[in-house]
């Protein structure tokens, strides 16, 4: 409420947003009321969700959903930056459970002020700074009561640990953000030294880099987490087509003969679009065309480029992503062979397949964007038609 009121006082186009985590039952819904009525008193827009029975109640998975629902927030007010109100207490507090927990120096680094659209102006901010604020211009606040609740491990920090260290050290906060700013530095001149491949990094060197990619990526990690990736890795270094591991929900990391990424999780899109003329055609984020061929033959485009010379005697397809029970038959064999087994024998990724695009006719693939074309449509002596797929 702080961070809002000093945003409308600036005179930003702000939209406030809040999620109910539905714990608490009516004082949930209370402070969802209180939250709505002040932005209504300073005519902010203003939008709220309650997470779904069914969402597991702990710190995780509430912190899991609460991002998901900013991100789902930020393309409803198609806006690129996301203000929250994390401050130098909750840093100090974050530093601390990291070092119980051992997520090493990355996880010392803490909070970040910025990272992705994520913004967080009061970092630098004492919370006794932030209720004087609040006091001084006469806000309410809502006080969730679970903040007591120790069995709640930051609340526990917070209520019970902070307190016995700040008899040991008055300015343990201080401490606790001076070692962040330390881990920042140090991180930044660790990472400039690393490799960039983590197949061709020491074992040292691989686990630095694997923290690296957690953090940067916002999952939650610990030394043995670190450690079955980096068994991961080399029990599939040597595969052509690829595994993958799941790191949380959404997201699994993927390793093969030439590289690691991170991969999410592929809502398959079933869409689909009539091709019955030449002409452009959108698709997702590429465009399709077909077009006659006009002109002399100077090379035919390999099979991994996104566009193809063939022979049609009508047009009459659809461009989609695969589905189940598609065939092909490729260049220069006499049958045909489920789809499955020729994006196989490509060596295709599993977490790659789905976001292919094919020109189909039924569940024949006639050409497999960047792959390549079915025999029945190859050229004998002239091209009739050019295809092409392009991003944008």
């Amino acid at each position: 409420m702080c961070l809002l009121d000093i945003l409308y006082k600036l005179g930003y186009d702000i939209a406030a947003v809040h999620l109910n985590h539905n714990w608490r039952g009516k004082e949930s819904l209370k402070e969802a009321q209180n939250c709505e009525n002040f932005a209504k008193s300073r005519n902010i827009k203003y939008y709220s969700e309650i997470l779904p029975d069914d969402v597991e109640k702990t710190e995780t998975a509430a912190r899991e959903a609460r991002y998901k629902f900013f991100k789902r927030c930020a393309e409803k007010f198609n806006s690129k930056v996301v203000f929250t109100a994390h401050n130098y207490d909750d840093n100090a507090e974050t530093v601390l459970y990291r070092i119980i927990k051992g997520t090493g120096t990355i996880g010392l680094q803490g909070i970040s002020e910025h990272r992705d659209i994520f913004y967080r102006p009061l970092l630098k901010t004492l919370r006794s700074e932030i209720e004087e604020y609040i006091k001084t211009n006469n806000l309410s606040p809502n006080v969730d009561s679970s903040n007591y609740n120790s069995k709640y491990k930051r609340n526990l920090i917070r209520n019970e640990i902070m307190p016995i260290l700040q008899n040991i050290n008055p300015k343990v906060k201080q401490a606790l953000n001076s070692l962040s700013e330390l881990a920042v530095e140090e991180n930044e001149l660790i990472n400039s030294y690393l490799p960039e491949n983590i197949l061709k990094a020491s074992a040292g060197e691989q686990k630095r880099l694997i923290y690296k990619l957690l953090a940067d990526n916002n999952i939650e990690y610990d030394r043995k987490k670190i450690e079955n990736i980096q068994k991961f890795i080399e029990e599939n270094k040597n595969s052509k087509s690829g595994k993958t591991i799941s790191l949380n929900e959404n997201l699994w990391f993927f390793v093969n003969n030439k590289k690691t990424e991170i991969v999410t999780k592929n809502i398959k899109n079933t869409d689909y679009i009539r091709i019955n003329k030449c002409g452009n055609y959108k698709f997702e984020d590429y465009t399709f065309s077909i077009a006659p061929f006009e002109g002399d033959i100077q090379k035919f485009p390999s099979d991994n480029e996104f566009k193809a010379y063939v022979s049609l005697k009508n047009i009459n397809f659809e461009l989609r992503h695969r589905l189940d029970g598609d065939r092909i038959q490729p260049l220069g064999l006499s049958g045909s062979q489920k789809l499955k087994k020729y994006l196989n024998e490509k060596k295709i990724p599993a977490h790659e397949k789905d976001k292919l695009i094919f020109l189909c006719q039924k569940n024949e693939v006639l050409w497999a964007a960047g792959l390549g074309l079915n025999d029945k449509i190859k050229v004998v002596n002239t091209p009739t038609h050019v295809l092409t797929l392009k991003r944008g």
